[in-house]
């Protein structure tokens, strides 16, 4: 019988051991983790992340083969197969500050496994880690190591949020890295037999532990430059009356490049893009290698650049200022489906707006007040602490509310922003939010969720990224 413990029960492990439950009934699964909260809440009705599907997965198999608890060194102990999926946030200051990983978390779990282990044990990575890691971990484990043996192997995740559930069910790929010695080999060998139980052959690659480590770096850089790229070329559309959508469907016909990930948007979002480049740039610098650093730098400038092009959009049309207007934010959560908010655009907008003094109302079906209001408050890469370990402000933003109710957000406003995909956003009573709105009404729609010309017939002046604008916007700068 195999028994699988997970440091970590967050949006990486909870639903990982969760799925490796279902699908190896087999194999004791459980999930660690010092927040009593976190833990309670698994134990809960209440999951404490939002994952379509999710529930269902955990209520099969909690009680008999999953089970969620806070104490980590007694299953840390028992476990054959440590998985560690501990955050690992993008460090604030000392050396690399705003671009090398905080591994604080990662060392603190490897000591501790040191000090319990009392038999052999494989440890996975399943966080994002920097390339290299697998080494520092390896050297506390060894030497710690009481004459017991670790073998080190990374297996980094590729979950997309709000589809994490069928992208566990039916990988493109299970990556596995391991030391090229018998011992690695054979390490590798078990966690296959893992993912064997549902995950066909052919998609479990093997490869060495520092190309597991970058692939995953890679794959990430590579989506998240799609989302610049087409985000680059929505801005030149708005200035030559080209249609972004147009542009990127006839790109995206090449069977070469593909249609995923070319939706123009206000910026991407998540905890591990902008992660995961500032770390590879950073492990290019430290490499010699400036010319590739700079290369995936751009990457996040042009993220920047469109957020900051969004709010200079929404306040130029306003006859240049948004100062004690209201104005409704539709979508705090960085994609639909979702209710993580980290690294969203969201908060970049609203910070933007109210910078010019505007009065925002937030509107999100799977975002909570308090989860808004502690964004708004935090200093980058603030959110990828513990709780407890995060900054509250004692004058939370006064600026701000947050609504249950895409109406009740929009009343009374000079403008709406659209900044999360959400379903329902297609589906609203334009005409019905227009009446209760001030006029001139705006829409800036951050997603193209909506249909400008019919939303121009009712009488809005519409703002949607990289569409031909609206006369009224024609003379305004597009970049203060």
């Amino acid at each position: 019988m195999v028994k699988i413990c997970c440091i970590g029960a967050g949006y990486v492990g909870g639903p990982t051991m969760a799925v490796i439950a279902l699908k190896c009934p087999a194999i004791d699964v459980v999930v660690v983790d010092i927040s009593v909260a976190r833990i309670a809440a698994w134990n809960s009705d209440q999951l404490p992340i939002y994952e379509p599907g999710l529930d269902d997965v955990v209520k099969q198999c909690r009680g008999r083969n999953l089970f969620f608890s806070t104490d980590i060194e007694k299953h840390v102990h028992e476990a054959d197969i440590i998985f560690v999926s501990v955050n690992t946030p993008t460090k604030t200051r000392g050396l690399g500050a705003g671009k090398a990983a905080d591994l604080t978390y990662w060392e603190s779990a490897a000591r501790m496994i040191a000090d319990v282990a009392k038999s052999d044990k494989i440890v996975v990575e399943k966080s994002t880690v920097p390339v290299k890691t697998a080494e520092a971990i390896e050297k506390i484990l060894t030497h710690n190591s009481k004459g017991i043996r670790y073998q080190i192997l990374s297996n980094p995740e590729f979950l997309a949020e709000g589809t994490a559930i069928q992208d566990l069910f039916n990988p493109d790929r299970v990556l596995i890295g391991g030391r090229e010695t018998p011992e690695g080999r054979k390490a590798v060998q078990a966690l296959k037999q893992v993912y064997a139980n549902w995950v066909p052959e052919d998609r479990i690659l093997t490869t060495n532990l520092w190309s597991a480590e970058l692939s995953k770096l890679a794959a990430n850089a590579f989506l998240a430059q799609r989302i610049s790229s087409v985000n680059a070329i929505s801005a030149l559309c708005e200035a030559t009356g080209a249609n972004v959508a147009e542009v990127a469907y006839a790109v995206g016909k090449d069977s070469r490049i593909g249609p995923k990930f070319l939706n123009a948007s206000v910026g991407f979002g998540g905890s591990c893009f902008q992660k995961d480049i500032l770390n590879l740039v950073y492990i290019c610098e430290c490499n010699g290698l400036p010319e590739v650093a700079n290369y995936w730098k751009q990457v996040i400038k042009i993220n920047d650049y469109q957020k900051s092009r969004f709010v200079n959009r929404v306040v130029s049309s306003m006859f240049n200022t948004v100062a004690g207007k209201k104005i409704a934010v539709l979508g705090f959560a960085f994609k639909k489906d979702t209710g993580d908010t980290r690294e969203t655009p969201a908060i970049d907008v609203c910070k933007g707006l109210l910078g010019d003094k505007a009065k925002i109302s937030i509107y999100d079906p799977q975002v909570t007040e308090d989860q808004i209001q502690r964004d708004l408050a935090m200093n980058k890469f603030d959110w990828d602490h513990p709780v407890h370990l995060q900054p509250m402000s004692p004058t939370a933003v006064k600026a701000v509310s947050v609504t249950w109710d895409a109406y009740e957000a929009t009343k009374g406003a000079h403008g709406v922003c659209i900044l999360t995909e959400w379903d329902e956003f297609r589906k609203l009573d334009y005409a019905k939010i227009y009446q209760s709105m001030q006029k001139p009404a705006f829409i800036f729609d951050g997603r193209n969720v909506v249909d400008p010309e019919e939303l121009r017939e009712i009488g809005f002046i519409v703002y949607s990224i990289g569409k031909p604008l609206d006369p009224w916007l024609k003379d305004m700068p597009a970049v203060v």
